[in-house]
């Protein structure tokens, strides 16, 4: 797993997380939790062994006052990816290629990604529910 800082907020002495990028050879036995339990999105790998099962459940609803900036997980199932990872600042402070069973983390800054083969699948995970274009993105 690979946690990808703000260096624009480390030069104003801060210290924010704003992507990670996670390999699916990174999943270890058991669940590891990749998300702060301050972030909106919260995301984990989960390896289980055969017959592993969890009791019966569902979620109960939770106080939504809070503002929350929208936070997007990409994760590859068939294909490549390339994804670009931008700072606060707007610029680009990593690129890499996702290969199936790899996901990106987006909780600041910005992102682009790029299909580089016909057929590529993704599963694409949000924080907060999609309303469209305009009022869900601005362009870097």
């Amino acid at each position: 797993m690979e946690k990808i800082f703000s260096e624009s907020a480390r030069k104003e002495g801060q210290e924010i997380l704003i992507h990670i990028i996670t390999r699916c050879e990174d999943i270890v036995k058991g669940r590891r939790d990749l998300s702060d339990v301050n972030e909106f999105l919260q995301i984990a790998t989960i390896n289980m062994d055969k017959g592993k099962t969890f009791y019966p459940h569902k979620h109960i609803w939770k106080d939504a006052a809070k503002t929350a900036i929208a936070q997007e997980s990409w994760i590859v199932i068939k294909g490549r990816v390339r994804v670009m990872l931008y700072d606060l600042d707007d610029k680009i402070i990593k690129e890499d290629i996702l290969m199936p069973g790899d996901a990106s983390i987006t909780f600041y800054g910005g992102h682009n990604y790029e299909s580089l083969e016909e057929d590529t699948l993704v599963y694409e995970c949000k924080s907060s529910r999609y309303e469209g274009v305009e009022k869900d993105k601005i362009a870097i």
